[in-house]
């Protein structure tokens, strides 16, 4: 037991962490989407792989985009905060203008043959400027009043949030949230303010769901399934109907019968009743380990970093991706009504898979500079990448 616990107080335990848990859910999320979208395409009459090389094409472009975000430095982080929360602002005003529709929502932006969620990147924006807003302040001495801790904090939530909204996004709109509060949070917001901020939360999220029927109706059908089982009660029904069918072990890998129309959506929000199928209850129980230990990793990061910054950032994406897993597996088993958002590196869609990833890769580089990280790499010697080079005789000479 001590040398276990002597493993995780090494110093780049949180980094190879990150890493290892990153890369088995990609590797599952690659196997699961090619299950699942092999046979949607195969009942439409579609290629079996189409899914399959898009979620390929996202893990191709994501590894080199975490590897440079795990190699570059805090300084890079802020100087991008900027920038990308511009670019995420002009990416929603497009979406809910001239992007494309789907089921009644406009959240993708077309690009040549590719379509981008600009939600998506909203929420690394939102977690970089956020993170460096309150670190200015702070060096400032200016968080003592609470008009400066929430402004311009609250009304640039405020603003992506019904950009977000305006595109019909509620679960991306809980996420964004869920940033603001955990920003809040580690900053060391006031008991009685972090309150009032949690219940203005609650109070909007209920007005925006009873302003729209289908909304409420999804609440309804979570709360009796069975009364509309044709209707907003047939996807949580059918996604346990697979799960119960997987027992302990699963029926095994492509042998589900859900995905076969049965369950909606089974290659992005449903993911994971098919992962119940065909790996049983051991298999959802191992990928519930993989978040949680990517949570445990992140807050790790978070509490030992000593930068401001880094602390919020690390907390801030740390509660984004595990809060959205959450969300997915719970709205799957039926603890929370369907809200739509992906299982994190697992379900089918590309800019979430990249922007995934590159949040990771943002904790990696903070996970290395945790006290004696910088020591434990030099001790380790070069990277594989450079020893690659070296093995083929590209490496740069010294100077």
């Amino acid at each position: 037991m001590s040398g276990r616990i002597g493993l995780l107080d090494r110093p780049l335990t949180s980094y190879y962490l990150v890493l290892g848990l990153t890369m088995l859910l990609l590797a599952l999320g690659l196997v699961m989407v090619l299950s699942t979208s092999s046979a949607a395409a195969l009942d439409s009459g579609g290629s079996p792989y189409a899914g399959f090389q898009k979620q390929l094409l996202g893990v191709a472009i994501g590894l080199p985009l975490m590897w440079l975000a795990a190699r570059s430095s805090p300084a890079i982080f802020r100087a991008a905060a900027y920038p990308l929360m511009a670019v995420s602002v002009i990416g929603l005003l497009l979406a809910i203008t001239i992007g494309v529709t789907a089921n009644g929502a406009s959240r993708w932006v077309q690009l040549g043959p590719v379509q981008l969620q600009p939600s998506e990147f909203a929420k690394l924006a939102f977690v970089l400027w956020g993170a460096d807003l309150l670190a200015r302040k702070e060096k400032l001495g200016q968080l003592t009043d609470w008009r400066q801790l929430l402004i311009p904090l609250m009304p640039g939530a405020a603003i992506l949030c019904m950009l977000v909204m305006l595109g019909d996004d509620l679960g991306t709109t809980f996420l964004l949230l869920i940033i603001f509060l955990a920003l809040l949070w580690v900053i060391g917001t006031p008991a009685r303010l972090f309150i009032g901020m949690l219940a203005l939360m609650g109070f909007v999220m209920i007005i925006l769901i009873m302003v729209e029927p289908y909304r409420l109706q999804r609440i309804t059908g979570f709360f009796n399934p069975r009364a509309q089982a044709s209707a907003t009660g047939y996807q949580p029904l059918q996604g346990k109907y697979a799960l119960g069918s997987g027992g302990w072990f699963g029926v095994g890998l492509g042998a589900s019968k859900e995905k076969w129309g049965w369950v909606p959506n089974a290659s992005t929000d449903f993911i994971f009743a098919i992962i119940g199928e065909e790996l049983g209850l051991v298999g959802t129980l191992c990928v519930a380990m993989l978040y949680g230990g990517l949570a445990f990793a992140g807050l790790r990061i978070a509490r030992r970093v000593p930068d401001t910054f880094m602390r919020l950032a690390a907390a801030a994406a740390t509660a984004w991706i595990v809060v959205q897993a959450l969300v997915n597996i719970g709205a799957v088993i039926g603890l929370m009504p369907i809200t739509g958002v992906p299982l994190p590196l697992v379900s089918e869609g590309l800019s979430s898979l990249i922007v995934t990833m590159v949040a990771l890769g943002m904790l990696m580089s903070f996970a290395k500079r945790e006290p004696g990280a910088s020591q434990a790499l030099a001790a380790a010697g070069p990277g594989v990448p450079r020893r690659i080079l070296s093995w083929l005789g590209l490496a740069g000479r010294p100077g």
